[in-house]
């Protein structure tokens, strides 16, 4: 297993060994303590999985302390293009815009600590998994909107599919507002 720094501080990328023959693949999706060795320390205490079709774009979401979550992403199925943007009060990367390509080709993961939005665009139709540190609290939920034109993501979809709630969050210079300057 390979785990990569980032530009920004805390966030990981992560690929295994892929070991292939005639028969297909293995790899070990999840290592403890490989993960730990690269300080990646973290009780995971739930998984989530969903399916989504291409043209999708989840996010941008985050859970607020008490119950902030750090997440180890992946895809099962198909190809996204995962999205995480600095959340962090005080962090000299607030507002850092980071992505990656996830799929079932690589099978490559994203470690996103506590304190950033997370999002994804679905590129090909694909099933995406992520474990978290802490558990869903609906009354801790918040976000960003996705098309912020300062945080300019290119999702890399030109009419994407989307929730109702995802439409409705606030821009980053909002959030910043309504916080003091972060989560």
């Amino acid at each position: 297993m390979k785990v990569l720094t980032t530009p920004i501080e805390g966030l990981f990328e992560i690929y295994p060994n892929i070991f292939e023959d005639n028969r297909g693949y293995f790899f070990e999706s999840f290592k403890k303590n490989e993960l730990c060795h690269n300080g990646i320390d973290k009780e995971w205490v739930q998984e989530n999985q969903s399916f989504s079709k291409a043209g999708t774009v989840r996010g941008l979401h985050f859970q607020k302390e008490p119950f902030a979550q750090a997440k180890l992403a992946r895809v099962l199925k198909g190809k996204v293009l995962d999205v995480v943007v600095d959340l962090r009060k005080g962090s000299v990367t607030y507002g850092a815009v980071y992505t990656k390509i996830l799929d079932d080709i690589q099978h490559n993961m994203l470690y996103v600590p506590e304190g950033f939005a997370h999002g994804f665009s679905v590129l090909e139709d694909a099933v995406f998994s992520y474990r978290c540190s802490n558990y869903y609290n609906k009354e801790s939920e918040g976000g960003v909107i996705w098309n912020d034109p300062k945080l300019a993501i290119d999702w890399g979809i030109a009419m994407p599919i989307l929730s109702d709630k995802d439409q409705m969050l606030p821009t980053l210079e909002k959030f910043t507002e309504m916080t003091k300057g972060g989560i």
